[in-house]
């Protein structure tokens, strides 16, 4: 054997012994000191407390007047005054708009003329029947008198000064209610037949949400439930409100038309859209805030803090969920400590120290 050939078998012998000393030495080394190396993690912390909860029913809808009655016109005819604007205020009653009157005024003179003609028959067929009417039988009076109104042709003539007095009473359209007048449909000198919409007057002392609900929120509302209207045009600020109605029909999407009563209508208009919360109270209810729940996987997951110094991975059941806290139906304890900051990332048995607000 050669020198060199001997001093590399030294070498490698060396270098050997390096590897096996290197081994053992990091065998040595417990898991525990690298975890201690790591720096940890810091977080915020909640507690998981078993109280009530809001539970927040979002819909969107739009404005209505809790009142929209149609005022139509009962006679054909030319419209020869419309005396209201759109947006005026009009009490029940009030003459809205008029018609040309000339036609039923002709008419209701020719009807008071054949009264007149009829009262003078009457009395001419009185003096006739004299005797009979003078009868101390109430029957033959009464037939008599019944004939004579007949005859002389005084009933047929008195109700059609009836009619012609309602039809000159149809010339003028007026409010069925109170409220302001909205979507005139005609101008001066329109035609119109009768029974046209001539406008709407809508009640907006007090208005409407009408919004969509998914049949299973339903169970969780009820009348008079209380609920927070915010119009598009303010969004920042609630009107608080009231469920007023539920409909009783499911439609083809699944969804149930709710009423919301508003309990203010200040700078508000029918037709405006506006966002409802109805809040659903749920008692008993483990909860913990909304930042606690991260999802892996597909699953839902709360990290809790063990020991006061690393985290525990907990897979969890999760329930209804307000905006801001959510309720937990199954994976932890009520008086959990949840981390709620840091834990999108977070591994289990990480180590975590917790900062004080």
């Amino acid at each position: 054997m050669t020198v060199f050939s001997i001093v590399r078998l030294g070498v490698l012998a060396l270098l050997f012994l390096s590897c096996t000393k290197a081994e053992e030495v990091s065998q040595e080394i417990p898991s525990e000191s690298f975890r201690n190396e790591v720096a940890a993690t810091e977080v915020r912390a909640a507690t998981a407390k078993r109280k009530s909860f809001d539970y927040l029913i979002n819909a969107i809808g739009k404005l209505e007047a809790q009142s929209q009655v149609k005022a139509l016109v009962e006679r054909e005819g030319y419209l020869e005054k419309v005396l209201v604007f759109e947006g005026q205020y009009v009490e029940k009653g009030q003459i809205i708009a008029t018609l040309d009157r000339r036609e039923a005024e002709f008419a209701l003179e020719k009807a008071k003329i054949a009264v007149s003609k009829a009262q003078a028959e009457s009395e001419v067929l009185k003096n006739q029947f004299y005797l009979s009417l003078e009868s101390n039988d109430s029957a033959v009076v009464q037939k008599v008198q019944s004939r004579i109104l007949i005859n002389s042709g005084l009933s047929l003539a008195e109700v059609e000064l009836k009619e012609a007095q309602l039809n000159l009473s149809r010339c003028e359209v007026r409010a069925p209610v109170s409220g302001k007048i909205a979507n005139v449909k005609f101008k001066e000198g329109s035609y119109v037949s009768k029974n046209e919409e001539f406008a709407e007057i809508l009640s907006i002392d007090r208005l409407l949400l009408r919004v969509n609900v998914l049949e299973s929120d339903i169970p969780l509302i009820s009348a008079n439930q209380r609920a927070e209207v915010y119009p598009i045009s303010d969004s920042q600020n609630a009107i608080e409100g009231r469920v007023s109605a539920i409909n009783p029909q499911v439609d083809e999407n699944g969804l149930v038309q709710v009423s919301i009563t508003l309990n203010s209508v200040k700078n508000l208009l029918p037709g405006m859209n506006a966002r409802a919360i109805i809040r659903a109270p749920q008692s008993h209810s483990l909860v913990v805030p909304k930042d606690a729940v991260v999802y892996r996987s597909g699953r839902a997951v709360v990290f809790t803090i063990e020991n006061g110094k690393e985290s525990k991975w907990n897979y969890v059941e999760v329930g209804k969920d307000n905006g801001q806290e959510i309720e937990i139906l199954e994976g932890i304890a009520e008086n959990s400590t949840v981390i709620t900051t840091n834990n999108l990332q977070l591994a289990h048995q990480a180590p975590v120290q917790l900062v004080k607000e």
